[in-house]
């Protein structure tokens, strides 16, 4: 079944976002929503909402590693073969920023990447957190509480741009299983501790806030780095 769903997943996270817009509308891009049509308006920039690490933004432009960005090319060789992640990651990743969409936010972090595991469920670093007691709804009540409400007019885009935090995330995920020396792929464990171990980004800080703490990071490496696991 796993498989089955596998090969249904999109190559890109923007496959994963319709877009409705068709070759005969001529009209600028900023009167288009590929969520609302092609009626939707376009506000003008000071009623959005600006979160405060606005000025620290990562453009989702990035170079691609197998569907998920990554900033430093240096982390990967043109001669060494690419890790890849897992779907659940993808799944994970993609969730993330949808639920990013959902609180209009203006950007994707750590603390909606850390939602979008919670919200795909099922993978090992999902139940690790929820067996400790971290669930979406009370990480959703700890990122409003930390990053406050979003202007109710305001329309998040269609790719949030990362974070500085997010993208490095990613890339810690990267380069942790490069170093590894382990086949097999990058999974949402190595997200949520590469968001433990960014260790001043709003992620962190609502895990910490939650009970996470450095012995539950490396019980959850631990039970992630064992010989056959598997959790794609």
């Amino acid at each position: 079944m796993a498989a089955h769903s596998l090969s249904k997943l999109p190559t890109t996270i923007s496959a994963l976002i319709p877009d409705h817009r068709t070759k005969s509308d001529s009209r600028p891009n900023s009167l288009l929503s590929p969520w609302l049509g092609a009626n939707s308006l376009s506000l003008p920039p000071s009623s959005l909402r600006v979160r405060t690490q606005e000025s620290k933004l990562h453009p989702f432009s990035a170079t691609v590693c197998l569907s998920l960005p990554t900033a430093n090319a240096g982390i990967v060789s043109s001669t060494e073969k690419v890790p890849k992640w897992s779907w659940r990651a993808i799944k994970s990743f993609a969730m993330g920023e949808l639920e990013a969409r959902k609180l209009k936010f203006a950007t994707t972090g750590t603390e909606a990447i850390l939602m979008g595991i919670l919200i795909e469920g099922t993978s090992l670093a999902a139940k690790f957190l929820r067996v400790n007691g971290i669930t979406l709804t009370k990480v959703r009540e700890e990122t409003i509480k930390l990053l406050g409400k979003a202007d109710m007019w305001f329309f998040s885009p269609e790719h949030p741009a990362l974070t500085e935090e997010a993208q490095r995330v990613l890339d810690w995920a990267v380069d942790k299983k490069k170093k590894s020396g382990n086949s097999g792929e990058i999974t949402t464990s190595h997200l949520l501790l590469g968001i433990w171990y960014e260790g001043e980004s709003p992620g962190h800080k609502i895990l910490a806030g939650l009970g996470f703490n450095e012995e539950k990071a490396k019980e959850l490496e631990s039970l992630s780095t064992k010989p056959g696991f598997i959790d794609g």
